[in-house]
């Protein structure tokens, strides 16, 4: 049940898809879908205990596509008056005609559709003030000041709520949509002083609010990131373990997910091209694609589509077992949609067994990254090279922190070479994974 709050009720956003593919087919398009939503939330942000920012969002639209034949026309509005829905699928059908003929251009596979729609729990209203927006937001960044006497300067902290709706529909005969909220709260802080200065953030992400974690707790260990980072130098340009802590290992997973998607594969665009079948991480890695995860961050019965979506071993024993597909990219590799239009589905990269204290025992020497910085990632080629900040290790220990470093290797070697996968796997993205062990990357350094 969608909340008063919003301008439309769900059958009056299904009364305007319905008008619009009416229109289209009237208008001579063979085929036509669209997406019709609507989203709305508050931003309140505070720095140094005073309020900076109060932000209200409110915003609404349609994206058509029609198809003539195989010529295919796209076009958008924010105007959701019969009028201006009309008009938009006018102007996507004035497209399609000035448009080359694509063989590859067509709905998704009606047999493919989603016929069921369970509820996964998504829709979870947070009715926050903006007074007791402001009262968490203080919180937190209280939090982060009293973790350590040496945090004397702040980005601010912020409360984010969002709730959002939409409709999706074609001319197969598929209708459907729910209503979902987002919740987030983030603190970032300043530790030391001329020189000896560092910056460090944490922030936390779910749908229900009782899923977040405490303000307290994220401005504590937001202050304490900041601290620890003090005194950092450089190390000397070594070849080494690298540990990717599991706040910027969920990166590598998103590496992984960009080179086995359909639009770099059939562009013959990825370092895992024809990687089908084939062992591209050691035999204890497995990563699960979990769609009807409750409360689950991209969660859905069905992809931008309408494509069924499915649980799935993405990866198990190492092996790639399916890619990330959409209609028209599977159409063009000779495969079938996976329901994967629009991006992947809650992945899980499962733990191999150790806690993070073990991990670091594991590596023994080499270094902990905790934040990265830059673009270096060749996707063609899987060269990787990226700005690091984080910690030398030592005998299993942390032993002084480290900056102005950069990791380097090749992300096909990398994955090929990882040891373990820790347990301490954060959940407030939907690609979730627990700091990762990469057997040896160069470090370079002074």
């Amino acid at each position: 049940m969608a909340s008063d709050a919003f301008t439309y009720q769900q059958e009056q956003l299904m009364a305007i898809a319905s008008d619009a593919l009416d229109h289209a087919a009237g208008a001579g398009a063979s085929a036509a879908e669209l997406d019709v939503h609507e989203g709305f939330g508050q931003t309140v942000s505070v720095r140094r205990d005073e309020v900076e920012t109060i932000e209200y969002n409110r915003d609404k639209g349609m994206g058509v596509t029609v198809y003539i034949g195989k010529c295919r026309g796209h076009a958008s509005t924010s105007d959701l008056t019969q009028e201006a829905v009309r008009t938009t699928v006018d102007a996507a059908m004035s497209i399609a005609r000035l448009t080359a003929s694509d063989e590859y251009a067509a709905l998704a596979d009606p047999a493919l559709l989603a016929t069921s729609f369970p509820d996964f729990d998504l829709y979870h209203p947070w009715g926050l003030s903006v007074e007791d927006a402001v009262a968490i937001a203080r919180d937190c960044e209280r939090a982060a000041f009293a973790a350590d006497s040496r945090i004397n300067n702040s980005e601010g902290a912020s409360v984010s709520v969002q709730q959002a709706q939409f409709v999706y529909a074609n001319s197969h005969g598929f209708m459907a949509g729910y209503p979902s909220t987002r919740h987030y709260l983030s603190c970032s802080v300043t530790a030391g002083k001329g020189d000896n200065m560092q910056r460090d953030s944490w922030w936390t992400m779910a749908r229900a609010q009782e899923d977040l974690d405490s303000p307290e707790s994220v401005g504590t260990t937001a202050g304490q990131r900041a601290a620890r980072r003090l005194d950092a130098r450089q190390v000397g340009t070594t070849k080494v373990p690298v540990i990717f802590e599991s706040s910027v290992a969920s990166g590598l997973l998103g590496h992984f997910v960009a080179a086995i998607s359909g639009g770099s594969l059939y562009r013959k665009q990825s370092f895992l091209l024809d990687s089908l079948n084939t062992r591209v991480f050691p035999e204890f890695v497995r990563i699960d694609e979990l769609p009807h995860l409750k409360r689950g961050l991209a969660s859905g019965a069905f992809d931008n589509e309408g494509v069924a979506t499915s649980s799935r071993a993405v990866v198990d024993n190492g092996v790639v077992n399916g890619y990330f597909l959409g209609s028209y990219a599977a159409r063009k590799l000779g495969m079938q949609s996976t329901g994967n239009a629009g991006g992947a589905h809650n992945l899980l990269m499962r733990p191999t067994g150790e806690t993070f204290e073990e991990l670091l025992k594991k590596m023994g020497r080499g270094l902990l990254v905790t934040d990265l910085l830059g673009h270096g990632t060749n996707m063609v080629t899987g060269d990787y090279s990226r700005g690091a900040a984080g910690f030398w290790v030592e005998d299993g220990a942390l032993a002084f922190p480290v900056q102005e470093v950069t990791v380097a290797g090749n992300l096909k070697q990398m994955f090929a070479s990882i040891v373990a996968v820790a347990d301490d796997v954060l959940k407030r993205t939907s690609r979730q994974t627990g700091s990762i062990l990469i057997e040896s990357m160069t470090v370079a350094g002074s």
